[in-house]
């Protein structure tokens, strides 16, 4: 998948070498948004990760098919992970555990939309087992996890967590992985990829985006667009970063300043922006391309504001990544 030239004496690994399942419909689409360029003045591209083929699609499964692996190999039949929720990562863990047969317990916090829409509703569907925590304090959401995994072992059950997500350094390898599959693609179209953005929440996506470009010895610039309440978010995506190259062997370190991030969170995590509204309408009626509330809407809506204020160098080619998170339009009520 990638060649990556000795460094220091240090014996470097391939993605390849790196043990996974594979559960999405790669390479997902690589092309312009013709329309959009036009109005936008820009030279505007978008990775369709949206379309990666599990349960509604999107920017977890690359994750997951390197968390699932170390699952499967370590004998442990009980998935359990965490998040908001209308979570997609929860929810896609649970429909990547019925491809593998394993059992999924999603613990959330109840808050935000917790009837059976969006989200729950396909999770609802899956028959994925939940768990509401009344409470935004993540200790106490880690006390009930641990408590549930004890249960599990008492029972004679071997559970594997996963953190929000999928952010930890194997799972980032997803998106180092999505690297070279779009750097292949833009070879093969004539496509000079000079700028990519994408929505940053738990910050895997633009670390592993990072981490990829390092190891490709590209000159592309990553900006995230910070839709959570994280304050320690550029500091999160450099131990991100650090930890998926030194599973490689790579000794280069990633440092804070080269980090990028524009935040447009707005009133918060998951609560519908302005900004972000409008986005979702334009790309809807310029391209027919669904965004949503959560993380696409305002990740589109932060690119087109860093635009107007010039942001972006002339003529660049700017690559959108399309995270998914559709399910969530038909969660959260919203005025259009």
């Amino acid at each position: 998948m990638m060649n990556i030239n000795k460094r220091g004496g240090n014996n470097l690994k391939t993605l390849d070498s790196v043990r996974k399942i594979n559960l999405g419909c790669y390479p997902t689409p690589l092309y312009q948004m013709k329309n959009l360029s036009e109005k936008a003045g820009l030279n505007l591209f978008i990775k369709r990760e949206d379309l990666s083929g599990l349960g509604l699609g999107g920017n977890k499964i690359r994750k997951l098919e390197y968390l699932l692996a170390d699952a499967k190999q370590k004998k442990c039949g009980t998935i359990i992970t965490t998040g908001a929720a209308q979570s997609n990562h929860a929810m896609l863990t649970g429909a990547a555990c019925r491809v593998l047969n394993l059992e999924t317990i999603l613990v959330l916090k109840k808050r935000g939309v917790t009837s059976l829409k969006g989200n729950l509703l396909l999770s609802k569907i899956l028959g994925t087992e939940v768990h509401f925590v009344d409470t935004d304090d993540k200790e106490i959401v880690k006390e009930e996890i641990d408590s549930i995994m004890k249960q599990l072992e008492f029972n004679g059950k071997k559970p594997y967590f996963i953190p929000t997500g999928g952010s930890v350094p194997l799972g980032v390898l997803g998106y180092v992985s999505a690297v070279f599959e779009m750097i292949t693609q833009a070879g093969r179209d004539a496509i000079k990829i000079d700028h990519v953005v994408c929505a940053s929440g738990s910050g895997g996506i633009q670390a592993g985006l990072i981490a990829g470009i390092k190891l490709s010895s590209k000159n592309i610039k990553v900006t995230g667009i910070n839709i959570s309440s994280n304050k320690e978010l550029s500091k999160t995506i450099v131990d991100l970063a650090n930890g998926a190259l030194k599973l490689l062997g790579f000794d280069r370190n990633i440092v804070e300043e080269e980090i990028m991030i524009e935040d447009y969170v707005g009133e918060g995590y998951a609560i519908p922006s302005t900004e972000g509204t409008e986005a979702i309408k334009l790309v809807a009626r310029s391209e027919g391309i669904m965004l949503d509330h959560v993380y696409t809407g305002k990740a589109f809506g932060g690119l087109l504001s860093l635009a107007k204020k010039g942001y972006f160098d002339k003529d660049e080619n700017i690559i959108f990544i399309h995270t998914g998170g559709v399910p969530a339009l038909f969660a959260i009520d919203s005025e259009f």
